[in-house]
């Protein structure tokens, strides 16, 4: 909230002036931009593509294609990462599903064998990069909640941030 100093007509006890609907609703979604924007400049585009790579490996062997509509779906998240989350579907829906049942943890356990830890070495060592300076920092942490992801990506789902239940 924003309060006038003494010297402009303010004092003490005043209240403060409300912000104005449109700055409360509007300024999230311009830094959400920015954030997106310098996240897919400084890195957000090499692991993305990092992903859809290891997407298109796994289309190519016809018995991969569960793991290559998760990995397009998280590069996809891992281009523009703020403002959306990364949920268990479990979760999400309230029921269990194919992916989030034993087999998802079959699967998640041969992906983790194959591709999972070198997406999550390549996206720990961005972070590393990113802890360098305070201005990193942001960088860094979506980067360690992608490497988790990159651990078990199977029977998850990628949202958005306020539509979470």
């Amino acid at each position: 909230m924003l309060q006038l100093p003494a010297a402009y007509g303010g004092c003490r006890g005043s209240r403060p002036l409300p912000l104005p609907s449109w700055v409360r609703t509007t300024w999230p979604a311009v830094f959400r931009f920015l954030l997106n924007l310098l996240w897919f400049v400084l890195g957000g585009l090499l692991m993305g593509l990092g992903w859809w790579l290891a997407g298109l490996l796994c289309a190519i062997t016809i018995v991969g294609l569960p793991w290559a509509r998760s990995c397009f779906v998280i590069g996809r998240f891992s281009f523009w990462p703020f403002g959306q989350e990364a949920v268990s579907r479990r979760d999400l829906t309230g029921q269990g599903d194919l992916g989030t049942g034993p087999f998802g943890v079959l699967g998640n356990l041969i992906w983790f064998v194959v591709a999972g830890w070198w997406l999550a070495i390549g996206h720990l060592t961005s972070a590393l990069a990113c802890f360098i300076s305070i201005i990193g920092i942001p960088f860094g942490l979506q980067h360690i909640k992608l490497a988790v992801i990159a651990l078990a990506p199977i029977g998850m789902a990628v949202v958005p941030r306020q539509s979470r239940p």
